[in-house]
């Protein structure tokens, strides 16, 4: 008999499933894409039954890859982008609208009338969260005022509201729970995160019906067991939640104060643990619940760089100075060094600690001499310098240093990168034996909850690292380094006066 779990990655392109033993050993992965839809500049939606139907697609593609019977899945875990925000009917489990997108912007002028109403304050000390269209409530909000009939729906309990975890668990168990867990909570703007519970005054402020919302579950707990799911035998208990950041922060076994991890992907996103306390940030970092394990609550401080692997994909399809974006650590690497070429990634602004959505990218330090090769490095220097700007607010936020960085996500597989990005923070950096952890994390909630994994002990001796970088340059270099940066990071920023 294969004892496995089942990790279901719900991301914003596609979604994956990994099939994994008892050990953590991944036995079967696969994914499928799915359709972005555009209705007009600034929106991004997706249909909640494509979704749906790439979690079949890819979770029949994974055991087929696994070579086990579904039989003996002893638990689901489920990880989701975590803002994207569905309502459906609780009768049909129909969606009345797309999901509307963690990236959607539509809601940003709502949002700046309430900043302008004073509402800021309230939000940032209930939620830890800055007044934002990133996040889930003024999107639901939008929902309920724009799709006929669906405010009076929703306080008359026809319909439900949720972050695509929500709708999953839904699905996977034909309605039988309607549920959410803090880490995807806290990410809608409604949940007061000190007290763990929908907040009354943030839900009257976006007039949200308290009939509409999921109940809020511990991170590791059987929620619900399937039932006529293709592909999978009812009963399999549904035992694991988290938002993707703190699903990839348990996956890398971040699992005492100060640990850290980064993720590196079309962005960078770093969160720290900070254990039972939830620190209010001084430096423009978002105060966040990782994950509730019985009675248990932590918390973590999040900074986000809003481009780094797609600072590679622009020197690809952008310059066409690489045709793959796996090319870049090799151009990089024909020299040994950026020779004062300074490259600032703010293609889409600068986030944390920064938050200037006016920042432009900025190249600059180039002389007759500077070849693709230097604009190559620069990048990838660039990318591990906004890291940087992340763990130092992190570290001032904390009042103590970070001990390792612990790395993963697509980019973090190029080792030029990580060797730098260890170089200018002075840390140690671990990258483990598999770098999606985002899914990984899932699976060991839904282990922890159903017995796989006794305790969070077996978890980390089933974690492995694969490699790691220590520091090798002086601290006057270091120096060095940083004070550049900081000089094009003030260019960038006044690109535009």
């Amino acid at each position: 008999m294969a004892r496995h779990l089942l990790a279901i990655d719900q991301g914003t392109t596609g979604s994956t499933v990994l099939v994994l033993d008892a050990d953590g050993r991944v036995l079967g992965r696969a994914t499928h894409d799915f359709a972005q839809h555009f209705p007009v500049p600034g929106q991004v939606e997706h249909d909640a039954e494509e979704i749906w139907a790439s979690v079949l697609n890819a979770l029949g593609q994974a055991y087929a890859k696994a070579g086990v019977d579904p039989l003996h899945c002893e638990g689901i875990g489920i990880t989701n982008q975590r803002e994207t925000t569905l309502l459906w009917e609780r009768k049909t489990g129909a969606p009345v609208h797309r999901a509307i997108v963690w990236q959607d912007r539509r809601t940003a002028p709502r949002c700046r009338a309430l900043a302008a109403e004073g509402k800021g304050p309230l939000v940032a000390e209930r939620t830890g969260l800055v007044l934002d269209a990133y996040f889930s409530g003024t999107k639901l909000e939008w929902l309920l005022d724009h799709v006929p009939g669906a405010r009076a729906r929703a306080v008359d309990g026809e319909l439900a509201f949720g972050t695509i975890d929500s709708f999953l668990v839904w699905r996977l168990s034909q309605g039988r729970a309607h549920v959410t867990d803090p880490s995807n909570a806290a990410r809608t703007m409604l949940f007061d995160i000190h007290r763990l519970a929908w907040d009354d005054e943030l839900l009257a402020m976006l007039r949200v019906p308290a009939a509409v919302l999921p109940e809020v579950r511990s991170s590791s707990e059987v929620y619900a067991r399937t039932l006529g799911v293709p592909g999978l035998p009812d009963g399999i208990p549904i035992a694991g939640i988290a938002g993707d950041q703190q699903a990839a922060l348990f996956g890398q076994t971040c699992f005492s104060v100060g640990d850290a991890k980064c993720t590196y992907g079309t962005g960078a996103f770093l969160l720290v643990n900070t254990g039972t306390d939830a620190p209010a940030s001084r430096n423009g970092l978002l105060t966040t619940v990782a994950w509730k394990l019985g009675d248990t609550v932590h918390y973590a401080l999040e900074g986000s760089s809003f481009v780094a692997g797609a600072a590679v994909q622009w020197l690809r399809d952008g310059l066409g100075i690489i045709a793959r974006s796996s090319d870049v650590e090799p151009l990089a690497r024909q020299v040994a060094s950026s020779e004062g070429v300074i490259f600032v990634p703010a293609l889409a602004g600068l986030g944390a600690p920064h938050w200037d959505p006016d920042a432009r990218g900025t190249l600059f330090g180039m002389t007759r001499g500077t070849k693709a090769a230097h604009i190559a490095r620069a990048t990838l220097e660039g990318i591990a310098l906004q890291v940087a700007d992340l763990c130092h607010a992190m570290e001032s936020d904390m009042g103590r240093p970070m001990a390792r960085l612990r790395v993963d996500g697509g980019a973090s597989e190029n080792a030029l990168l990580m060797q730098y990005q260890s170089d200018v923070l002075g840390l140690r950096i671990e990258r483990p034996r598999h770098v999606e952890t985002t899914a990984l994390g899932a699976a060991y909630l839904a282990g922890l909850a159903v017995g796989v994994f006794p305790d969070l002990a077996a978890i980390e001796k089933a974690h492995g690292i694969d490699a790691r970088f220590d520091p090798s340059m002086d601290e006057a270099e270091r120096q060095v380094h940083l004070r550049r940066w900081a000089d094009g990071v003030r260019r960038s920023r006044g690109a535009l006066d």
